[in-house]
């Protein structure tokens, strides 16, 4: 199994192959949805200060410098993808996800039934996880396992370029992480979290987090072991739900830890990146960013439910704690 980047291990391995990426077959976006703008909010784009230097962060994954980075006006969808979306997806073009071409994926040790956890091999950096044949998006336990009672739940399962291929059959795109982050933040300035600085203010869940002894023990205190529905808890000041924790959240942009301090613009209407002085993200890469923590998430090992904090994985990685949601341009 190929190994992810060093500041992404202990969320999400690396199912990925470590192949050469391969040309993206986008489908055509449906018509029925070509140019639909539900379920998103246009946000109306500005300069905003990216990043974080926050003792609780990890040097390693490049939350810092601080630095102002503007924004074109772009749309992004208030939720993530749901389950019942994607099947929609799969039933319209056919699509085969990259777990499902690999024939396997991974999945919390916890969620598993006792042969399935006994049998599946584990990576040593995060034991915790297993690799589960025929665990897909449909089968999110592995054999077994379906979706019953979780058509609002996130997808999972799903690598960068089945979110891409998603995305372009919806008629929208990835978004950038500099995108992400602007509207994760909700308007708030250097915040820790999209509400605030406090975690659980006045005692309120606000997000679906492991809550207890990781990796042994979750209370649950929040309502949820697994997956929240994508309109769980309250949404930010844009409207957006859960973009702290319930599942990690693939954007377009290669990895890099490399910031430029300059005042810096992520162009997006033609899909790509310009920059007035050095660049907001890398032009290519071996791992793509994926953005703001999952369920799986504790203080004690990984608070990557902070609103600056990022990770990366291989783009045809997979796991069931990483889905995605759309942008598009305004």
């Amino acid at each position: 199994m190929h190994e992810s980047h060093a500041s992404a291990r202990c969320c999400m391995p690396s199912s990925g192959t470590g192949r050469p990426a391969e040309p993206l077959r986008i489908p055509s976006p449906a018509p029925a949805r070509a140019g639909s703008t539900d379920g998103t909010v246009l946000l109306p784009g500005g300069e905003f200060l990216m990043g974080a230097e926050d003792s609780e962060g990890f040097p390693a994954d490049g939350e810092g410098p601080v630095r102002a980075v503007r924004v074109d006006a772009f749309r992004i969808d208030v939720c993530a993808v749901t389950n019942d979306e994607f099947a929609a997806f799969v039933a319209d073009t056919g699509h085969i996800t990259d777990a499902e071409r690999l024939d396997w994926s991974y999945v919390f040790a916890g969620f598993l039934p006792g042969v399935l956890r006994r049998d599946a091999p584990r990576p040593e950096e995060a034991p915790w996880w297993c690799a589960v044949t025929g665990a897909a998006w449909h089968r999110p336990e592995g054999p077994g396992s379906d979706l019953t009672g979780r058509g609002d739940h996130p997808v999972v399962h799903v690598s960068w370029y089945d979110a891409a291929s998603y995305a372009a059959w919806a008629g929208k795109r990835l978004p950038t992480e500099a995108e992400w982050e602007y509207a994760a933040r909700g308007g708030l300035e250097q915040r820790r979290y999209p509400w605030g600085d406090e975690l659980d203010p006045d005692g309120t869940y606000r997000c679906n987090i492991w809550r207890g002894t990781f990796p042994t023990k979750n209370t649950a205190a929040d309502g949820y072991r697994g997956t929240a529905p994508v309109d769980a808890f309250e949404p930010n000041g844009f409207g957006l739900y859960n973009t702290s924790g319930n599942v990690w959240e693939w954007c377009a942009d290669w990895w890099t830890t490399d910031h430029t301090t300059d005042h810096t613009t992520d162009h997006t209407h033609t899909h790509t990146h310009t920059h007035e002085h050095d660049h907001v993200t890398a032009t290519e890469g071996t791992a793509k960013v994926i953005r703001g923590g999952s369920h799986m998430c504790h203080a004690s090992y990984c608070n990557r439910y902070r609103v600056a904090a990022r990770s990366s994985n291989a783009p045809d990685s997979s796991s069931g704690h990483t889905g995605f949601r759309c942008a598009a341009d305004a």
